[in-house]
């Protein structure tokens, strides 16, 4: 087992070359919540990588969540990020619930995805996104328990909005997450997705589920005020970039049928700089 000293060099890295958006709110934090969520961030990419990977399987996602019982029994693995994770989890008392449920939430696309109305969609955002805001509010601090449905709220807008920048990416891979009954409802089917047909009808759907997830980011906005003041700008920063993706796709008129709408690195860096006179 390695030291917790390199443990955390090795989270950090990580989170370095492959947060992406998460990163840039990383680096407002203080130091030992940084090291913390860097930890987290590791054990969720490799959930996810799990899932990803050409051949994936159910049992290889069965033998993570072993590791993980062993983990926090206190018989970790070699895995490199265990020190640094079982930490973080220790020291910021980190229910350990929320980490099953990223495993189940990113099992589930192992198999044929089928959301059938908005209560499955919710269903499957709390366990890939909302768990992940819960966790992040326990390192941020929060003393209200108000922060808890917000937080919630906050990671089911960040999910949506990543659900509808991936609309054709996840369709060629037989995910199709927004709602059969949306889909039925404003005539779009799961063939035009994945075969990119853009048309009149995918506009409104489009319409529909962008105004959703601006509810979700209206209705989690007073978490802001309820988690520590020297976390708060990191949390500003995460919610700008991935609200302004959102507008992006707005923006764009739904351009996600022929490519991937993205911030630029500076946009980011702009933000970044936005947030250190919040």
């Amino acid at each position: 087992m390695i030291s917790l000293e390199l443990s955390y060099r090795h989270c950090r890295e990580v989170a370095r070359t492959r947060a992406r958006n998460f990163y840039f709110s990383f680096v407002m934090l203080p130091a030992s919540q940084r090291d913390a969520m860097c930890a987290v961030y590791t054990f969720m990419r490799y959930c996810d990588d799990l899932s990803d990977e050409p051949g994936a399987t159910r049992s290889a996602m069965d033998r993570w969540r072993n590791a993980l019982v062993e983990a926090l029994d206190g018989h970790p693995d070699e895995n490199q990020m265990w020190p640094a994770f079982l930490d973080s989890v220790e020291r910021y008392k980190i229910p350990h619930e929320y980490f099953y449920s990223m495993i189940e939430g990113v099992a589930s696309d192992l198999e044929p995805v089928n959301i059938r109305n908005f209560d499955d969609l919710y269903r499957y955002c709390y366990r890939v996104a909302s768990v992940v805001g819960l966790t992040t509010i326990h390192i941020f601090g929060f003393t209200s328990p108000e922060a808890v449905p917000l937080a919630e709220k906050c990671g089911i807008a960040f999910q949506l909005t990543n659900i509808l920048r991936d609309v054709k990416e996840d369709a060629e891979l037989g995910r199709a997450y927004i709602p059969a009954e949306d889909l039925e409802r404003f005539g779009v089917s799961a063939d035009d997705l994945k075969a990119g047909r853009r048309s009149d009808a995918f506009g409104r759907l489009m319409d529909f589920e962008i105004e959703r997830a601006r509810s979700y980011y209206r209705e989690s906005a007073p978490l802001l005020g309820l988690i520590q003041p020297k976390t708060r700008r990191s949390l500003w920063t995460l919610i700008t970039i991935y609200s302004r993706l959102l507008e992006r796709i707005a923006e764009s008129r739904y351009d996600v049928l022929t490519r991937r709408i993205s911030l630029s690195v500076f946009e980011k860096v702009w933000i970044v700089f936005r947030a250190s006179f919040k």
